[in-house]
């Protein structure tokens, strides 16, 4: 699969959930819908819708019965990026002014709030049995994303996380919103279990093999395509996987160059971090999550065409700017 076959995927379904997406945002009160409308004029690549209405199709059904779902979660991933802004004091967002930067805080927060709210009423508005399902599945996505933010948030107090906690916390933080997407086109065109357990494990592997991916970048990436300047993830004291698999292996000497750090350590810090072998093993396991997201893709049966689209997004996702 080339990235060409993914950028087509996601253009095609593109068409489909950005017009019904702003058709929603539409609903919100002008003084919601301003700081909406700006931060979504960033862009965007919207994997998550993608996944939503291909996974309908995986499943037999049509992609646009998937948009629902599709929108929502893209709903919930947005207003999620609101609020991460603010929590990392984040003041751009896909190289532009983030929302909290330009409207202010409360304001943020609102528009967040507003989203998620937005994400539960664009299902519910039919009464079926399998919007029903949509919505306890986003629901609980929802809640393990916000359980793995705040591990996320907890671990920067922390002077040494596990690799196996950091595993969890971002499944919950990435993975859940992930596997959600990748399922809840299927649930809403009433898939069997088997299907819909499939392909919310291949979106869970997948957020875990991207958030790696992205941890590394977080590190070694660089800004002008990261769109964060160099070090910021350990100036900030975040547990990303390659520093919680440094942490197991520096000890206490490399705990406290990190946490005594300023922006003259960054690139001392760095390589210290890259000499345990921390870089090669985090890819190492966005590899192994890779493969295992398509093993479950695998597992059941599905429309060619449409396993074909997520196996391109799959590798689009998780080999960028490696």
């Amino acid at each position: 699969m080339s990235p060409g076959v993914a950028e087509e995927a996601l253009a095609r379904t593109g068409r489909l959930v950005q017009p019904a997406l702003f058709d929603a945002v539409a609903r919100l009160e002008p003084e919601i819908r301003e700081p909406v409308e700006h931060h979504l004029a960033g862009g965007g690549k919207g994997v998550r819708g993608a996944l939503a209405v291909i996974g309908a199709a995986a499943a037999g059904g049509a992609e646009r019965d998937g948009v629902p779902g599709a929108v929502a979660v893209e709903l919930v991933h947005n207003y999620s990026l609101l609020h991460d802004d603010i929590i990392d004091n984040d003041e751009e967002r896909r190289h532009r002014p983030s929302v909290w930067s330009v409207f202010g805080v409360p304001r943020a927060i609102v528009a967040g709030d507003a989203l998620a709210n937005l994400a539960v009423q664009v299902l519910v508005e039919e009464s079926a049995l399998a919007r029903l399902r949509a919505v306890q599945l986003l629901g609980e996505a929802t809640a393990l994303m916000i359980g793995g933010q705040a591990d996320d948030m907890a671990f920067e107090r922390r002077f040494a996380v596990s690799v196996e906690e950091c595993l969890k916390m971002e499944e919950g933080k990435t993975g859940a919103l992930l596997s959600c997407a990748s399922a809840i086109g299927a649930v809403l065109v009433g898939a069997g279990d088997d299907v819909v357990k499939a392909l919310g494990l291949f979106g869970q592997r997948l957020g875990l093999a991207f958030q790696a991916v992205d941890d590394v970048l977080g590190i070694w990436g660089e800004p002008a395509k990261t769109g964060k300047p160099v070090g910021s993830d350990l100036l900030t004291h975040k547990k990303s996987l390659p520093v919680a698999i440094a942490l197991a292996r520096g000890g206490a000497a490399l705990e406290a160059v990190l946490f005594g750090l300023d922006v003259g350590g960054v690139a001392d810090a760095t390589a210290r971090i890259e000499a345990t072998g921390a870089k090669e093993e985090a890819m190492a396991i966005a590899d192994r999550a890779y493969d295992e997201a398509l093993e479950a893709l695998a597992s059941v049966p599905l429309v060619q065409s449409a396993r074909d689209d997520l196996v391109a997004i799959a590798r689009f996702v998780t080999e960028r700017d490696r």
